[in-house]
């Protein structure tokens, strides 16, 4: 991925918030943009169309969901990526920014790395940008789905076939949710059949080789990976 050629728009009324994201992701070699609130990101997001917005919920005016929804009628932004930014707390305002139509959400504080390992991650969602699906890089975690390998820590992690092809599935999309119908379809495929029980039982192993925090249990629903 050519970071040289990638836009990325950060909207946020804290200038020590701005200041961070900014000089992080200016030293991965992003082309990036600021706006304090969202009259002027909205100035900024037409006149530029960057590939990424990271948009505070919080702001004066125009708040990050009122902002999100204007931004989502302007025919220009209509492949920009956008993501809420929301403290840890406010599950409130994340549910909302899906409703206005953001992509994602990033809770806050976030770590330089889990950072912009997520930026990564989101911009593999817009369709005119060819990223490097070969090699997932998370907070302490590579799959490299050409080697078919796994590390944590720099230590590679052993496993078996299924086991390495359900966590590589789950993690091309952190944060997405999966059916157990659809893991069972995409990973096991439709002329083997096994229940739930078997996905259970592959994603227990997983955590116990890579640790509990990346596969998450969405009660009633399935799986999802997160970081």
């Amino acid at each position: 991925m050519d970071t040289m050629k990638i836009k990325i728009l950060i909207v946020d009324d804290e200038p020590d918030i701005l200041e961070f994201l900014s000089y992080n992701l200016k030293n991965e070699g992003y082309i990036v943009f600021t706006a304090p609130d969202g009259k002027q990101a909205i100035r900024t997001a037409v006149k530029e169309v960057p590939h990424l917005v990271l948009l505070d919920v919080m702001m004066p005016g125009a708040d990050g969901i009122e902002t999100c929804m204007e931004m989502r009628k302007r025919k220009e932004l209509s492949k920009t990526v956008i993501a809420i930014l929301t403290a840890r707390h406010e599950d409130y305002s994340q549910i909302a920014g899906f409703d206005a139509g953001a992509d994602d959400y990033i809770s806050k504080p976030v770590r330089p790395k889990v950072l912009l390992s997520r930026i990564k991650s989101l911009l593999r969602r817009h369709p005119d940008l060819q990223i490097d699906d070969d090699r997932l890089e998370f907070d302490g975690l590579l799959i490299d789905k050409t080697a078919i390998m796994v590390q944590k820590d720099g230590r590679e992690i052993p496993l078996v076939k299924k086991e390495f092809e359900l966590l590589a599935f789950l993690a091309s999309r952190p944060g997405k949710v999966y059916s157990r119908e659809t893991i069972l379809n995409q990973v096991w495929g439709n002329d083997v059949v096994v229940g739930n029980r078997t996905i259970d039982v592959h994603i227990k192993r997983l955590r116990e080789k890579i640790g509990e925090k990346y596969l998450k249990t969405v009660k009633g629903i399935g799986y999802k990976f997160e970081f």
